[in-house]
């Protein structure tokens, strides 16, 4: 061995060995990949699972793709009206903001909601009392209810 000349561990020849191996390996798939590549199909279109749109100060109108809101299981109930003409709407159909006030999402097409302010006289069971808020026969969303609101405000709270 010469002394001017570097000396070379064995464990860098190895690594040398395993990357111009796996180079080599490489080379030889690229024709199989361009070749799978060239027969797949046309990359899907993405599609949009719901467009909202601001309709008011800090209210939008959200409506889903058919297949997320299948996939939400999205289900809704209408509001009533008792005996004494007040309003009635299932538990399940309020949710909260940060401020604490209650909202519903009402209806207003097919896959296609708004939400809607409520003021809550009082809660029975599983039944809301409503002092004022959408009129009877509105359909409310009674599942999927938080979905929506994250939808319409965004999961971090944009």
């Amino acid at each position: 061995m010469n002394i001017t000349e570097p000396r070379r561990s064995k464990t860098a020849l190895t690594v040398r060995a395993v990357v111009i191996g796996g180079l080599l390996a490489g080379a030889a798939w690229q024709p199989v990949i361009r070749q799978a590549i060239a027969e797949s199909p046309a990359p899907p279109i993405p599609e949009t699972e719901a467009i909202v749109k601001r309709i008011g100060f800090g209210i939008s109108r959200i409506t889903l793709h058919a297949k997320a809101a299948k996939r939400l299981d999205i289900q809704t109930a209408e509001i009533r009206e008792d005996d004494s003409g007040r309003r009635i709407a299932p538990f399940s159909s309020i949710i909260y903001d940060l401020d604490g006030d209650a909202w519903v999402y009402a209806v207003t097409a097919p896959l296609t909601y708004v939400r809607e302010a409520v003021v809550i006289e009082h809660v029975s069971r599983d039944r809301v009392y409503l002092s004022d808020g959408p009129s009877a026969g509105t359909q409310v969303v009674t599942v999927g209810v938080p979905e929506l609101y994250g939808t319409e405000v965004g999961v971090n709270g944009e």
